[in-house]
């Protein structure tokens, strides 16, 4: 078992194409093709191996799809833990119009999952010899799981003195950080879920992730703001990063990278600094790639030396 496991309830095969126009009733023909495991959790897996960690994925199976993703995740290098299910596992479609530049995004339901098979899945986190440091929870939940899911696994990392980060939004978001966790990565949409209104600038944004440190819900928040840059902090620490200047390709992975490279920093023992540091290079290093190819450890050591900090107490 490696340091870090992650939790994928709702993995995906990616599959990715480029056209040149999008236009109703005619045949589109895709250029180039290309498929990847995905879902929150093994994204942050795979970005966790890009960087020079292991991290082992542990998420649900179903028919061919679902073969086709762990021969996917074996071809990375990357551990599997699985469990069958009855459906078949889902499949996302991403098409870039090459016209105009610009990213489309078909996001497909993942099979319901049955009482048995999700508790399959916390009996299988629970029943781990030696348990990880660190487990991430990320991605939505498929239909069938309880809105509690994730604050039930909080509480199994809670229980084997583990760190819960987790990754999420709605129900399932508020649900585990009410059970207290290490680390929260919320964008602005689910703080917007977590504090029941809508702030209006950084500043207030970034105080209404402090009441979440303050409360006890998340010894760490670790806040995505798109254009207003990024935010990290602790009970005794501020930590902002300003938008790096790209130019986008794609539209996918950015925050599944910016936690892939987070979790790797933490697991490696590496200031709270640095960690930042990396994972912001890392969301952006995402958005440089067409489909779902995610970052390029390459770009990320170039954009993370670009990243401008600033701290607060």
């Amino acid at each position: 078992m490696t340091e870090i496991l992650t939790i994928t309830p709702n993995p995906a095969v990616d599959v990715s194409t480029s056209v040149d126009r999008i236009i109703p009733v005619a045949k589109l023909r895709g250029i180039g093709q290309r498929r990847d495991p995905g879902g929150g959790g093994i994204n942050v897996a795979r970005v966790v191996k890009r960087l020079g960690g292991n991290a082992t994925a542990l998420y649900p199976v179903g028919g061919l799809t679902g073969d086709l993703l762990r021969q996917l995740l074996d071809k990375e290098g990357i551990e599997s833990l699985t469990f069958p299910i009855a459906g078949e596992t889902r499949q996302d479609f991403f098409v870039r119009e090459i016209s105009t530049s610009q990213p489309y995004r078909f996001i497909l339901p993942g099979p319901p999952l049955a009482e048995n098979e999700w508790q399959t899945c916390l009996a299988m986190l629970s029943a781990l010899q030696p348990f990880p440091s660190f487990v991430v929870a990320s991605g939505s939940l498929p239909a069938g799981v309880p809105d509690d899911f994730y604050a039930r696994v909080a509480r199994i990392v809670k229980r084997r003195e583990a760190k819960m980060i987790l990754d999420t939004s709605g129900p399932a978001l508020v649900a585990a950080v009410a059970e207290g966790i290490e680390l929260v990565k919320p964008n602005l949409r689910e703080m917007r879920e977590l504090v029941g209104h809508e702030p209006s600038d950084a500043a207030e944004w970034e105080a209404a992730a402090k009441t979440l440190v303050r409360s006890g819900k998340a010894a760490i928040v670790a806040l995505t703001m798109g254009h207003l840059g990024a935010a990290l902090m602790t009970s005794r620490q501020v930590l902002r990063a300003k938008p790096l200047a790209i130019t986008p390709v794609g539209a996918v992975g950015a925050g599944d990278s910016f936690l892939g490279a987070l979790v790797y920093g933490l697991a490696s023992g590496a200031g709270l600094e640095r960690c930042f540091r990396q994972a912001v290079a890392a969301g952006a290093a995402a958005l440089l790639n067409p489909g779902t190819e995610l970052c390029r450890p390459d770009d990320v050591k170039r954009l993370a030396e670009q990243v401008i900090l600033s701290t607060a107490i």
